[in-house]
């Protein structure tokens, strides 16, 4: 046998495991394309894979086995081919980042007993919270209105972060000797 001769026609086989590495490295190269990692589709590989798989099934002279495996690629790659052209049209139409803006965050809830952090400005609703539990507790509550209470937090906030450093105060009520006691601890450096 001459050692330069020209290699026979690709079997059916060789040529499904080639198609099924191309799909495994289509998958990859889509997901790097989504992650931006490649600056274009891989559009030249799907368009092999296809014109790939069409030719083979146009073929007459396959086994049942080639023609089962032939069937299994063809639906792996359309799966991966309709996933990916739905990834790309939200990516264009943007609706990953419009489904995520309109999906309103919950309304933080505020704990006096566990603690309401605070980083400068009391937010209404967590003085709030503070003020009614504390109304609530035994000892009479707070003798001042609701507005001088925030004010008084914001006060304590900024006078124990000049004097700590501290990033925030955590604010908490705490039951010492049948009464309830603001108490307030620095939070970060």
């Amino acid at each position: 046998m001459n050692a330069t001769a020209k290699p026979g026609p690709v079997s059916h086989q060789e040529a499904l495991d080639s198609i099924e590495n191309w799909i495994r490295q289509l998958r990859i190269d889509f997901e790097r394309f989504l992650s931006g990692a490649l600056p274009f589709p891989p559009e030249d590989l799907r368009t092999r894979i296809q014109n790939q798989l069409k030719e083979l099934h146009n073929a007459t002279n396959r086994s049942a086995v080639e023609g089962f495996r032939l069937g299994v690629l063809e639906a792996r790659f359309n799966s991966y081919n309709e996933l990916f052209n739905r990834r790309v049209r939200e990516r264009e139409e943007g609706r990953r980042i419009a489904r995520a803006a309109a999906t309103p965050l919950p309304p933080p809830r505020f704990d006096p007993r566990s603690g309401i952090l605070v980083d400068g400005k009391v937010d209404a609703r967590a003085a709030e919270a503070l003020y009614t539990a504390l109304a609530a507790g035994s000892g009479g509550g707070p003798a001042f209105d609701l507005a001088t209470f925030q004010t008084y937090l914001e006060r304590q906030t900024a006078a124990l972060r000049g004097k700590t450093g501290c990033a925030a105060v955590q604010f908490r009520l705490a039951e010492e000797d049948g009464k309830l006691k603001l108490k307030a601890r620095p939070v970060g450096d």
